[in-house]
């Protein structure tokens, strides 16, 4: 939940550079988290997809072009979608609600346009600031929508379990969602072994920013392994410098920072199985896996040497500030920073990513556990079944349907065949690329935990960790505050 206010500021100020303006915030936006419902949805289950019955032949499509030029061929196996391009469903509605407002309902819409245009169907919008509180209420109400657009696969199981939504197998197959997407993010779609949703867009947390002028004269190189950044690190160290930014405090949802970080390590110690267990709670917060990932952190965090600060820097500088020593007109105050995609927003006016700042992939730790990002998604999933529904969302599922809202930027797919050459800007498509190598890919382990736990006494315990408390305190402190029912 927490890249969407920043994924929406980082969109609105892209678009408004494009227009000849420019804006820097002042301060750092309220976390998604903070402004989360009274309970949270039950955590996803990463379970693999059941298998299908082979594909029915359908008609051929035609090849259709947009204002931008050709456009890929409908996959025949997404039949209502080929009747739909051949004008059948013409005249009929279809509702999809989501979360998406402002700029990013703009960019939505204009997405849809081309496909409206193509068949007729007449694909209305809604968005809504309240939709995590409203879709489970619309759902129970039956008023529900033909589609919903969820941000956490969490909610999208609840209502799954509760027979609300749509088993979409029948039409949008798992081995057709092979041919676009890494398994991980069909897993994040099916529920208890069962295809209910498909990935429209995600984030990538997994990287690290730099100061790139000072980087380059200084002679120093990305590191592709955890060795390699460690050594990295010593350099910067040796050289008289202080490698990280790092930066904890964000007002009443302070801790995030830190979670983020313990999910990144725990993905590249423990690996994706481990990982699953630990956010359903199939192994507690005491494990050692969880304590090992905690401590690879504080390897870095608590280094006197290694961050601006200290301790001390980390308790009280902002999320928003943390990487403005990066920018020291004399030279970096810090060099790296681990924060998502979505902090260019926050550059001082007149720094551009890319230019004064670019990113590397935060490096595996265990080669074993492969390439593994962390990040966030949105999910369509549907609540009526009509062939025009289903058009709809076999569309979604479709590498054409990122197409325009890729090109005009702010915006990365996870379906693989989404051509990288689409993106209008480097800083995107590098983000894409990395989502595209991904051997796993998984969601903020706090977002998917109980409420009570994940924007609770987990960022509590990373600050209390921070403050000195022993690590296995923390871990039973939290454990202890699982729900037990």
């Amino acid at each position: 939940m927490k890249h969407r206010s920043f994924l929406l500021l980082l969109l609105i100020s892209m678009l408004i550079a494009a227009c000849g303006g420019s804006t820097t915030p002042t301060t750092a936006p309220t976390a998604d988290t903070a402004a989360q419902a009274t309970t949270a949805p039950a955590a996803t289950e990463a379970l693999a997809a059941t298998e299908a019955p082979a594909a029915t032949e359908a008609p051929a499509a035609t090849k259709t072009t947009d204002s931008t030029g050709s456009v890929p061929a409908v996959n025949p196996n997404y039949a209502e979608l080929v009747r739909a391009e051949a004008g059948e469903f013409k005249g009929t509605k279809v509702s999809i609600f989501g979360l998406w407002v402002e700029a990013e309902d703009t960019a939505f819409n204009q997405t849809l346009a081309a496909f409206e245009a193509r068949t007729g169907i007449d694909v209305q919008y809604e968005g809504s600031k309240d939709f995590e509180t409203l879709i489970p209420v619309r759902a129970e109400g039956g008023n529900a929508p033909d589609i919903a657009g969820f941000s956490q696969p969490g909610l999208m199981a609840t209502l799954a379990r509760k027979n609300k939504l749509v088993d979409i197998s029948s039409f949008i197959k798992p081995e057709d969602l092979q041919k676009d997407y890494i398994q991980s993010w069909i897993d994040l779609g099916s529920v208890d072994n069962t295809l209910y949703g498909v990935f429209f867009r995600a984030s990538t947390k997994s990287i690290v920013w730099y100061p790139v002028p000072a980087f380059e004269e200084a002679g120093y190189t990305i590191p592709e392994t955890w060795d390699e950044l460690t050594a990295l690190s010593d350099k910067m160290v040796a050289d008289g410098n202080t490698p990280w930014c790092i930066g904890l405090e964000h007002g009443n949802v302070t801790g995030w920072v830190a979670t983020d970080w313990m999910e990144d390590i725990m993905l590249r110690t423990a690996g994706a199985e481990t990982y699953d267990k630990w956010v359903s709670h199939e192994i507690p917060f005491t494990d050692p896996s969880v304590k090992n990932a905690a401590e690879v952190m504080g390897k870095i965090w608590f280094n006197e040497t290694y961050v601006a600060g200290g301790r001390e820097g980390i308790l009280t500088t902002t999320v928003a500030d943390t990487q403005t020593p990066m920018f020291n007109a004399d030279k970096p105050g810090c060099w790296l920073h681990r924060q998502a995609g979505w902090i260019p927003s926050f550059f001082p006016e007149g720094k551009k990513a890319g230019t004064d700042s670019n990113f590397f992939y935060l490096p595996p730790i265990d080669p074993a556990q492969g390439k593994p990002v962390l990040g966030g998604g949105d999910v369509f999933a549907m609540f009526n079944d009509r062939p025009e529904v289903r058009a709809v969302l076999q569309y979604l599922a479709s590498p054409e349907s990122a197409k325009g809202w890729v090109e005009a930027g702010g915006f990365i797919s996870p379906n693989k065949s989404v051509d990288l050459a689409w993106y209008g800007n480097d800083i995107d498509r590098r983000q894409a690329e990395i989502i595209k190598e991904a051997t796993v890919f998984r969601f903020d382990a706090s977002d998917l935990m109980p409420a009570e736990v994940g924007v609770g006494t987990f960022w509590k315990g990373m600050v209390d960790y921070v403050n000195n408390t022993e690590i296995d305190t923390v871990l039973q402190t939290i454990e202890e505050s699982w729900p037990q029912n």
